[in-house]
């Protein structure tokens, strides 16, 4: 005979059971099935903006000589950024605090990073916020390989690269996303206008003045090999964006459609931009200013991604492709060899967007703007000097003079791209 209790224990019995099955029992487990797709394939496309996007856009843009050393630079720079970031770059970028400064290595070879959620992204798998960064982290060093482009030795680009990322990317990232001392004071920087883009920009100016002009340059014409290559290169660039930009958001929500939008319109903007005054300025139009143009627009957007109206984001890419295409002309009017304009593109672009900002965001300062802009700008010409400098007297910068002329692909590796 079925007792009364019976009845009412076996429906509690199997709620309970369908409550432990679908997550709702175990509070404290928060990871969100929809956010964590979207992340996954956020990281993804960060991923291609460096492999293929920055290795073709360089690669097209230096000499035949030349395209090999660009392309195993970007592709070893991800290689060993990624094993850096997750042994000790991560944590000193994401550990608890330290005065502001830095985070402890309470993370370090990923201590206490597995699938549960962070404080960081409440509702993804640490793990899974820690790889979106790391792509941050290595697509940042890859840009500043444009501004030494066809002359530095590889060993010493992988010696920069390491010191670079531990004494320049994690603590700024920190200062900015980590709980530090920028954080605190109130700066924005959705995805890296500071972080990312000035970081790399004004990187690339020191090495640019560290390592010298290349043979020639000035006086011999140094035409990119293979523009449909860079061109490629931007349009992955473009594409990867998305993941960079809307991903940033942490999650598949409202905050990643403005962000997405706002990427795509201020990449367009700047195209347009780029390309009127390039037409106005020298007579014509042309593929290579339009794949700058969208470049500019995307670094522009970048640090107000999140804070900005979709009608902000035009009048901010169109503003951005023309700072960054008369930053080239400044380059040409001080003579510096940085090869790539990486400080003209995403230097200037990323102060251009972290001041916009400030001018537009609801939470924006312009003065706290300024002094993010201002400590990074110091922070990272400053200290890639004194890098420079180090790796310099360790094992040397520059290839030889006929190592140069001979080409990096040979010189280096031993290879040729085209026969």
């Amino acid at each position: 005979m079925i007792r009364m209790s019976h009845v009412l224990v076996i429906p509690a019995v199997v709620a309970m059971v369908s409550l432990w099955a679908t997550g709702a029992w175990a509070q404290e487990s928060k990871i969100d099935t929809g956010d964590t797709a979207w992340m996954i394939v956020a990281t993804a496309l960060v991923f291609a903006m460096v492999l293929p996007g920055v290795a073709f856009f360089y690669g097209g843009l230096v000499r035949s000589k030349n395209v090999l050393g660009m392309l195993i630079q970007t592709g070893s720079i991800m290689c060993v950024l990624s094993i850096v970031w997750v042994f000790w770059g991560y944590s000193l970028a994401f550990g608890p605090d330290k005065g502001g400064i830095i985070g402890d290595l309470d993370f370090i070879a990923l201590s206490g990073v597995g699938v549960e959620p962070s404080s960081f992204a409440p509702t993804i798998p640490h793990q899974l916020f820690m790889v979106f960064q790391l792509m941050f982290a290595a697509i940042t060093v890859a840009l500043i390989t444009g501004a030494f482009a066809e002359r530095m030795k590889f060993t010493a680009l992988l010696l920069f690269a390491v010191l670079w990322s531990t004494l320049i990317y994690s603590p700024l990232a920190h200062w900015v996303w980590g709980g530090g001392w920028l954080s605190a004071l109130g700066a924005l920087d959705f995805a890296g206008g500071a972080v990312v883009h000035i970081s790399s920009g004004f990187a690339a100016l020191a090495c640019a003045l560290v390592l010298g002009k290349r043979k020639g340059y000035g006086t011999e014409n140094m035409p990119p090999h293979n523009l449909p290559f860079a061109f490629l290169g931007a349009a992955m660039l473009w594409f990867g964006w998305f993941g960079f930009n809307a991903g940033s958001a942490l999650g598949a929500n409202e905050l990643a459609v403005t962000a997405f939008v706002n990427t795509h319109l201020a990449a367009a903007a700047g195209a347009i931009s780029w390309m009127i005054v390039e037409w106005v300025h020298r007579g014509k139009p042309t593929l290579l200013g339009v794949a700058s143009g969208m470049i500019a627009g995307l670094a522009t957007i970048t640090p107000a991604a999140g804070h900005v109206t979709a009608i902000s984001s035009v009048f901010i890419g169109l503003i951005g492709g023309v700072v960054c295409y008369f930053g080239v002309v400044v380059k040409f009017k001080f003579g510096y060899d940085e090869s790539l304009d990486v400080l003209a593109i995403h230097g200037f672009g990323g102060i251009t967007g972290l001041l916009a900002v400030g001018l537009l965001a609801s939470k924006g300062s312009v003065g706290v703007q300024l002094v993010l802009i201002g400590t990074t700008v110091a922070f990272c010409f400053i200290g890639t000097y004194l890098i420079l400098k180090i790796v310099d007297k360790v094992i040397g910068l520059r290839v030889s003079i006929e190592e140069e002329l001979e080409g990096l692909d040979l010189s280096q590796h031993r290879e040729r791209a085209y026969n």
